[in-house]
């Protein structure tokens, strides 16, 4: 690895959703008003347009780099966790989705690094796995934009999450298997 590698636009734009991570969690727990919930959802909203362009770019522009491959989904992950940890100190719930997101991306953490030591990669994420993604952060936007939703909206939208990380674990867990009995 190069020292160039650390500075393509892709890494430099995964920095830049590493550094708006505090930035967030100081706005959400700081904001009274609905403007300033308004501005938290606004960093939020930047955070996913800049993992969307970084994606793009180092696909596009052949910019991708194996420090690349590594800071992008730590990025991504540090941001949802620190988004559901300060939802969860309004709206408790939250650690059911919370606890599920951290099982799944902890038994894809060791399965990695099992098919690693095998010498085998999962190249990206399967389609269960990205509309997973899609609804926890659909899922943490409504609950961060509208900070008066009821109760039983909450649970409802953390229920339907849950559906999709448990989706999205049980089809790991099946391509896993079929890795490690060298099917796929």
């Amino acid at each position: 690895m190069n020292a160039k590698d650390w500075f393509t636009i892709p890494n430099i734009l995964s920095y830049f959703r590493l550094i708006l991570i505090p930035y967030f969690v100081i706005a959400y727990m700081s904001a009274e008003s609905q403007g300033e919930y308004v501005y938290a959802t606004g960093i939020l909203v930047l955070s996913g347009l800049t993992d969307a362009v970084d994606g793009f770019i180092a696909r596009r522009f052949n910019q991708g780099t194996k420090i690349g491959q590594l800071l992008d989904p730590v990025a991504d992950k540090l941001t949802q966790v620190a988004v559901v940890a300060v939802l969860m100190l309004k709206w408790p719930v939250f650690l059911f989705l919370f606890i599920l997101f951290l099982v799944k991306e902890t038994y894809m953490f060791v399965e990695n690094i099992r098919l690693y030591k095998k010498q085998k990669t999962l190249d990206g994420s399967i389609w269960p796995g990205k509309i997973a993604t899609i609804v926890f952060y659909f899922t943490m936007f409504i609950a961060v934009f509208f900070p008066t939703l009821t109760e039983g909206t909450v649970v409802l939208l953390v229920g339907v999450a849950s559906i999709f990380q448990i989706s999205a674990l049980y089809h790991y867990s099946k391509l896993f298997r079929d890795m490690h009995s060298n099917e796929v």
